[in-house]
């Protein structure tokens, strides 16, 4: 054996080993730099590596046979016995494999889990009205790694739930998000310059595993946070796309006043319950953006889906679908590749237009752009919702759930499904889930509640959930119209006008597009008490205002609904019939499985108070058969059905349909 290694040294096969084992190291290096850039699949570089090691026992044999002389290669003179070649073949595998287990790591490093959540920045500015500030700092950073596809990242709505936690458990906080690091920070910000410390954490160990200081001037917010995202992106190996590179690199705006009005116009439009006044004042600060920058794309995009919300769920005029529509375009016209732009356009023709085929277009493109914005997923499940494509819906949804488990616009989506799908428990879970994210929302509280109502006819949760809102809390007379409408459910009518008669308004917000007219409230509950001359004085009250309501906004189905069962309560049943078949007619089943059913209720309704039973039982059949129609209890509950009780084929209906237990 000192014969062949002394052999080996020889013929320098030493040599040739080393350094083809550096010149493959440094090989592999480069491929592992250079091919993600050319986005090429991961299966090109272990072919590199596997061709590496492949000539490895070649070039060693080509060294014990050949040499490098002044004359040119030669044959190597002296022994060429084949027991010393074997030896020298065992040799070069035995080699490979150990230079295999020092290159591959480094080829195919052990797989790091790429998910993260940006934790809510700690606000050190003496002025605390700059507490905007850090969100907007802690909510772009998170955007700009919500791009990389090759990350995890936690959305904006979940990890808002740690703001203010003096104390934080690494631990705790990553098996809850389901993410492997956090990042964490502060910001100080003093006139037009801005401190910021972040550290990036392993949630596992609770060990940092770098921390960064940033003491800039205002303008140079942008290439913090850049830089910030690109080297969380190199920390956890993450791939960057050209793509994604060029949009980590683009500054929004070079106007540091409108850039902070827009992170405080942003913070107004994500809040949890997206109320009416806070969208409203979003929207004036996103116009004060884009009037200091007016290429101000992302702004135009922020506007833009406020105006489609606005219009979705408060105000449903042609004005406020133009504005949504011309700002979407805006943004995309300054920034065609922009992200929020898609996302916005999408939202435009989803709830301006009802055109499902162009919405779902645009969150694709969302989507890809996006790979962790809930807020894509979430719109092609309501979408698919809409088209009856419940097991996709759901599927989507649950999806948005995963990538932002505490946003409560996803948890309130989900749970909705599964209400529209009669599966209750689920609902209830999910509920849970929501309150435990968000327990100050409205939502979480009235939803808590209706499940319990809808499944089972407990009103005894409600009542619970209610008196945990305290009562100066009635955002346009929304609680004031729920707090009612159990009473009522309760028949606990005198209770029901006590609480009606504190509300100063003259129309509430309800959970449909129509203001309800406080008139027509009262006037259902003392013709429910039997005081039909009170109640037909309150009717006409009613009428006015809902005729001006129905004026505004001539293509609304709920305030044709709403409408038409005034008409009834007043004896008009012709009229009161057209204008329940035209809610039907501008939002029919076929076109909405999920809001569809609330109109053919409405019309069931008028049915059963103008004395049309046959017509109100027929539709009943149905709704107590499709998803998001009626349930048994609020069959049994609701006093809107009291015209039908003494009809045989109510109980019948109750009988064919109540669960079997």
């Amino acid at each position: 054996m000192s014969g062949f290694f002394e052999e080996l040294k020889r013929r320098k096969v030493y040599r040739v080993a080393a350094a083809y084992i550096i010149a493959a190291g440094f090989i592999i290096q480069i491929g592992s730099a250079v091919f993600p850039a050319w986005e090429l699949p991961n299966w090109t570089l272990r072919l590199v590596v596997v061709l590496l090691l492949m000539g490895f026992p070649i070039a060693l044999i080509l060294a014990w046979a050949y040499d490098v002389t002044p004359q040119g290669i030669r044959i190597t003179p002296g022994s060429h016995r084949r027991r010393n070649l074997l030896m020298l073949i065992a040799s070069g595998i035995i080699i490979s494999a150990g230079a295999g287990f020092f290159l591959l790591p480094r080829a195919s490093a052990r797989k790091i889990d790429k998910s993260i959540a940006v934790l809510p920045f700690q606000s050190l500015s003496d002025e605390k009205e700059n507490a905007y500030f850090a969100d907007g700092m802690q909510d772009d950073i998170l955007t700009n790694l919500s791009k990389i596809g090759d990350l995890k990242v936690i959305s904006r709505m979940s990890v808002m739930s740690y703001r203010g936690d003096a104390v934080r458990n690494a631990r705790e906080i990553g098996k809850a998000l389901g993410v492997a690091t956090l990042l964490e920070g502060s910001v100080r910000r003093i006139g037009n310059r801005v401190r910021v410390n972040v550290q990036l954490i392993d949630a596992s160990n609770d060990e940092h595993i770098w921390a960064e200081d940033y003491d800039r001037d205002l303008t140079d917010v942008f290439a913090i946070q850049t830089d910030l995202a690109q080297k969380i992106a190199s920390a956890l190996q993450a791939k960057l796309s050209p793509n994604e590179k060029e949009q980590l690199d683009r500054q929004p705006t070079k106007d540091p006043n409108a850039y902070l009005l827009f992170i405080q116009a942003h913070n107004y439009a994500n809040r949890p319950d997206h109320l009416r006044d806070d969208s409203l004042k979003a929207e004036e600060l996103f116009e004060q953006a884009i009037k200091l920058d007016p290429k101000f794309a992302a702004a135009f995009a922020g506007l833009s889906m406020v105006e489609s919300w606005i219009y979705h769920s408060f105000e449903p005029t042609p004005a406020r679908r133009e504005k949504a529509r011309l700002n979407a375009d805006e943004s995309l016209r300054l920034q065609p590749n922009l992200p929020e732009g898609h996302l916005a356009l999408g939202f435009s023709y989803y709830y301006g237009d009802r055109d499902y085929e162009r919405a779902f277009a645009e969150f694709e493109i969302a989507k890809r752009d996006l790979p962790n914005e809930a807020q894509a997923y979430m719109a092609i499940g309501a979408i698919q919702r809409r088209q009856g494509k419940w097991a996709e819906s759901t599927a989507n949804l649950e999806k948005a759930a995963t990538l932002d488990p505490k946003n409560v616009s996803v948890l309130t989506n989900l749970g909705y499904s599964y209400m529209a799908l009669r599966n209750f428990e689920a609902a209830d879970k999910i509920f849970d889930r929501l309150a435990a994210a968000a327990p100050q929302s409205l939502q979480a509280a009235l939803l808590k509640g209706g499940v319990a109502v809808l499944w089972k006819g407990d009103l005894s949760v409600a009542e619970k959930q209610l008196s945990s809102v305290p009562p100066e809390v009635d955002p346009g007379g929304l609680m004031t119209w729920v707090r009612v409408w159990c009473l009522t459910l309760e028949r606990k009518f005198p209770e029901a006008l006590q609480v009606l008669e504190k509300f100063r308004g003259q129309t509430m917000f309800t959970t449909t597009t129509a203001p309800s007219p406080k008139a027509f409230v009262e006037g259902m509950i003392h013709l429910l008490q039997g005081d039909k001359p009170r109640a037909q004085a309150e009717f006409e009250r009613a009428r006015v205002i809902s005729e001006k309501s129905l004026q505004e906004v001539p293509e609304d189905p709920a305030r044709h609904a709403q409408h038409g069962f005034i008409l009834a309560a007043l004896g008009q049943k012709q009229e009161a019939i057209a204008e329940g078949k035209r809610a039907v007619e501008l939002l029919p089943e076929s076109q909405d499985a999920f809001d569809g059913p609330q109109g053919t209720a409405a019309l069931a309704q008028i049915y059963a108070w103008t004395g049309e039973s046959d017509e109100a039982f027929r539709l009943l059949d149905h709704l107590l058969r499709i998803p998001n129609g009626l349930t048994i209890p609020m069959l049994k509950l609701d006093p809107v059905w009291d015209p039908l009780r003494k009809d045989p084929r109510c109980q019948a209906l109750i009988d064919k349909y109540a669960p079997k237990s």
